[in-house]
């Protein structure tokens, strides 16, 4: 990714949608670096911008993830993640969800499921990252 969206992705994964709470952040500089180069692997990989957000959501939860999608353009994927939450939306617009059927969001989400059980946050967004990539195919 590039530009105005990954900056603004950084920052939501860094900070949340509240701001910057302290020097540290949610995440460690390695794990950051970790999202961001499985975020873009996957866009370069296969043509789709992915996203990342993970924050809390305003009820309802998946009108807020749509709402969010909403900034993106259509050849977009979004994970959209609140731990304090327990919810996972995957939300894919025309031209990608044309690449990404709903079954192939179905065994990624259950996949990142998994490991967000075991407290692994950011290995069950890059696994997520990875599985889409793959359904999707290359360009």
């Amino acid at each position: 990714m590039s530009g105005e969206l990954a900056m603004r992705t950084t920052a939501e994964l860094q900070y949340g949608p509240g701001g910057q709470r302290d020097a540290e952040g949610p995440f460690t500089p390695a794990q950051l670096a970790r999202l961001d180069e499985a975020l873009t692997l996957s866009s370069r990989e296969t043509g789709l911008t992915f996203s990342v957000y993970v924050g809390e959501f305003v009820a309802p939860a998946r009108a807020h993830a749509e709402a969010l999608f909403e900034q993106l353009d259509d050849s977009s994927v979004l994970l959209a993640v609140s731990p304090g939450q327990r919810v996972l939306h995957i939300v894919t617009g025309p031209e990608s969800a044309q690449r990404l059927p709903n079954r192939a969001c179905a065994l990624a989400a259950l996949a990142m499921r998994a490991s967000f059980a075991n407290g692994d946050l950011v290995g069950g967004l890059v696994t997520g990252l990875r599985m889409l990539a793959d359904s999707a195919g290359s360009r």
